[in-house]
């Protein structure tokens, strides 16, 4: 019976397999440990290109709510909470980009 902890690896193109092989190799590391070496590299690129269209959108919706003023006249505590909603998203927006 198989290690239920191994990966399987199966590939159709005989070519892609040695191709992996070779990399695996010249890295220095199983095959397994390079797919799924590769496997985190990749997510870890999406979710970074995610967060980044994430910030661009809550940038986009600050800057959209701040130039649209309300047609009703809020009080003077409505202001204030929406000022500071606003210096929170910026403080965000600094904390997210260092």
């Amino acid at each position: 019976m198989t290690d239920p902890k191994a990966m399987n690896l199966r590939f159709p193109d005989p070519a892609q397999r040695a191709a992996i092989a070779a990399a695996a190799r010249q890295a220095g590391v199983s095959m397994q440990e390079y797919i799924l070496s590769a496997a985190y590299d990749r997510a870890i690129a999406v979710e970074q290109r995610f967060l980044e269209g994430f910030k661009a959108s809550m940038a986009r919706s600050g800057a959209a709510f701040a130039a649209e003023p309300s047609s009703i006249d809020a009080g003077a505590e409505q202001r204030a909470i929406e000022q500071e909603a606003l210096r929170e998203l910026d403080q965000q927006e600094r904390g997210h980009a260092a």
